[in-house]
């Protein structure tokens, strides 16, 4: 078989049809590689007992115990059966229970003091913590009928126990099992490392690691495989990057700076206030790149409110002074109408080039979405053909091929993981006029605060630029995690917190994971999915149940709204106008006001089922409130356990705004996931042993070795295996991904 191939086997020719069916639809894993891939999460030592102190609610674990005790109850005047276990590991204990026909088998084997491995998912009952059903394997000397405990006890003698990531319909160990039919093919894995770097750092045979990271014989062994797999997988990413960047800086440009006392220089004289020292800072290296003749590719990361706009807005007019267009992209109608609004109120005059009472030194600000009207948008294409408008603000209807442009010169981009790179590419080739091949700058905005790391691995292809002062004015945010289910009363209050914020004049959002009311709306159906995964009967709340009980309920009498991604965009935009104006007093929404929706007025936030929302998620929701000068109030309502790592998670976020703090903890919660995560990106992780928290070293090594390997030889022709590496992580699905970061 050749190297390649090897790695490439499906699953279902080594280890049968049902079982690679199971693998693929819970695992995600459908070659030989795939498995190979699948690391263990940790592992025990044959004579040691697992710590069953600390195991995590809601999760599927994998513990070694020893069984202290066993007894059968009757219930039902005697028709039903339970079998409860309790386990020991010397220091905590964990109750197993069994019901019904499934007590017969474990009641026989589950004898005190045997010792076994258990699988199953942690909940409480009776404020205990205990494994309902869960799936075992004998680990000690077992009796001679019982052929697979005898292999479990010799396959594991002496040695450390794999745990691997596994899931309810298949446990750690039958993966193990897996793995030892596909370990002889680890041998066929081709090495991306080149030899020099290798033997330079000292680090093992790819072959070698493979076989030590699934059957170590010592803990050297599995520190050995981790130190070199790391290394893999940073180094593969980086080159990636550092392929981009090279390939960036051959593109051409046109240079745009700013003409002094033009549009730029009239916009700054009319400030009703100065800018931070970081809104300058960055501003300045913006100019700078836009002054070279290659093209601008910079992230700027600010806080929720730190002025971001502003500084968009600022290079904008610089290259609108030098007799280019600029772009803005919004991932939704509502935030491309909501930009519109306010860099139009921020221009004056200034945005009134042109017409009567606009400024000479004026330009026309045009907004472009899929669901203006005919005539309105025949106007603005035509604006945008001959150079009238020098700026236009849009969602992805920008890229249609319809939409041509006089000289486009910079692109800004907000909420950038929002798109993928075929439509960034797509904008780029707009820039092509003239017949020349140019590409236009490109800015990057986002408010989710990124820590380095995550930044040099995911936005590796841009420069990064950090606002993370707040302007004056604004106000701060107070946060309280509210227990629903353990404590009602305090929701009621929650509702009295809104209205008292509505008496004195102010406004409260309420925010839903759900829309509600339809059978075919997505997250419903996931909602439905992850409940009965979870064992919780309970869909995520939606918006227009809630809004009916509230209006009928708590907040009676309140000019309760609604808003949602279904509603017909005029009457999204009539909603938020009204919003804005004062006219409603509650609105109900899911997270299409998570970005860029200000309403300086709104002071409260209510989120409903918060844990069913991620940590950065939440921290962007919060910042639509408190962006006026009354403080902010953000109310977390969740039926979460208070042992659960979803109150955990809730919890840090109530106790600090500081975005880059939290964006750790999210990360650090996500840690067997990665910064390619595929709770985000819906595509085969690619970092499975790399932290991108705790390996900044590694990452940072790897970005110099790649950075010098790309530069050495751009289209790697002489590094074929690394080649092959790099197209294994970039498939189609995975390079979009990047880009989106």
């Amino acid at each position: 078989m050749d190297r390649v191939s090897a790695f490439e086997e499906p699953l279902k020719k080594l280890l049968g049809g049902p079982t690679a069916k199971v693998m693929a639809e819970h695992l995600d894993l459908h070659t030989v590689g795939d498995l190979l891939h699948h690391y263990p999460r940790r592992y025990e030592e044959r004579g040691r007992l697992t710590a069953l102190t600390d195991l995590p609610l809601d999760e599927h674990v994998t513990v070694v115990a020893q069984v202290a005790d066993a007894r059968v109850l009757t219930f039902n005047g005697g028709r039903g059966k339970r079998l409860e276990v309790t386990l020991t590991d010397g220091h905590g204990r964990l109750q197993l229970v069994f019901f019904g026909h499934g007590v017969h088998k474990p009641h026989k084997e589950l004898l005190p003091g045997r010792r076994a491995m258990f699988a199953g998912k942690v909940s409480v009952f009776n404020r205990k913590m205990q494994l309902a059903h869960p799936t075992y394997q004998l680990l000690d000397a077992a009796s001679a009928d019982d052929a697979g405990a005898t292999e479990a006890v010799d396959a594991f003698a002496g040695k450390l126990l794999p745990i691997y990531p596994a899931c309810k319909q298949f446990d750690s160990w039958r993966i193990a099992k897996a793995v030892d039919a596909v370990l002889p093919s680890a041998r066929e894995a081709v090495d991306p490392l080149p030899e020099a770097l290798r033997e330079g750092r000292g680090f093992t045979s790819l072959p070698e690691a493979l076989l030590k990271i699934h059957r170590p014989a010592t803990k050297a062994d599995v520190a050995a495989a981790r130190d070199r797999l790391k290394w893999d997988e940073a180094f593969v990413l980086q080159v990636a990057l550092a392929r981009r960047r090279y390939a960036d800086t051959q593109l051409p440009a046109v240079a745009r700076r700013p003409a002094p006392g033009g549009l730029l220089d009239a916009f700054d004289a009319k400030l009703p206030f100065t800018l931070t020292d970081g809104q300058q800072k960055v501003s300045r290296e913006i100019f700078d790149d836009l002054a070279t003749e290659h093209p601008m590719h910079r992230l700027l990361q600010g806080e929720v409110g730190s002025g971001k706009t502003m500084v968009a807005l600022r290079a904008m007019l610089a290259v609108v002074d030098a007799g280019g267009q600029a772009a803005m992209l919004a991932p939704t109608e509502v935030l491309a109408q909501q930009h519109h609004r306010s860099i139009t109120e921020m221009m004056g005059e200034l945005a009134e080039g042109g017409m009567l009472g606009g400024s000479d030194q004026g330009t026309k600000v045009v907004l472009l979405t899929g669901s203006m009207g005919t005539a309105a948008r025949r106007q603005a294409l035509l604006d945008l053909v001959t150079g009238e408008a020098g700026i236009v603000i849009g969602t992805h209807a920008l890229i249609e091929d319809k939409v041509k442009f006089h000289d486009l010169g910079l692109v800004v981009v907000d909420e950038q993981h929002r798109f993928g790179v075929e439509q960034r590419d797509a904008l780029r080739s707009k820039a092509h006029s003239q017949g020349e091949k140019r590409s236009p700058h490109l800015l990057v905005m986002t408010a989710t605060p990124i820590p380095r790391t995550v930044a040099m691995t995911v936005f590796g292809d841009l420069e990064t630029s950090v606002l993370d002062q707040l302007p004056a004015g604004r106000s701060p945010i107070a946060s309280h995690v509210v227990p629903a289910k353990d404590k009602p009363h305090f929701l009621s209050r929650a509702w009295e917190r809104v209205r008292e914020e509505v008496e004195n004049g102010h406004q409260a959002y309420v925010v839903c994971p759900r829309i509600g009311d339809d059978e075919d709306d997505p997250a419903k159906k996931k909602g439905k999915k992850a409940a009965e995964e979870d064992g919780d009967k309970r869909p995520p709340l939606a918006v227009l149940e809630i809004a009916e009980q509230l209006s009928q309920g708590p907040l009676n009498g309140l000019r309760v709204e609604v808003l949602h991604g279904r509603m017909q965009p005029d009457d999204k935009d009539d909603v938020m106008r009204r919003f804005a104006a004062g006219d409603v007093d509650v609105l109900v929404a899911t997270t299409v006001i998570e970005v860029g929706v200000n309403v300086p007025n709104a002071t409260a936030m209510v989120i409903m089922d918060a844990d069913r929302f991620g940590v950065s998620q939440l921290h962007q929701l919060r910042g639509r409130v408190g962006r006026g000068s009354a403080p902010g109030l953000c109310l977390l309502v969740t039926e979460a356990h208070e042992a659960s790592p979803a109150r955990a998670r809730l919890s840090a976020v109530a106790a600090t705004l500081d975005g880059f703090e939290l964006s750790r903890i999210d990360l650090e919660q996500r840690r067997e996931g990665d910064v390619l995560g595929q709770a985000q990106s819906g595509v085969r992780s690619s970092l499975r042993v790399l932290n991108v928290i705790d390996d900044e070293e590694v990452i940072a090594a790897a970005r110099q070795e790649a950075v010098a390997v790309v530069a050495a030889d751009p289209g790697l022709e002489h590094l074929p295996e690394l080649r092959t590496a790099l197209d294994a992580l970039l498939d189609k699905e995975r390079e979009e991904y990047l880009d989106k970061g």
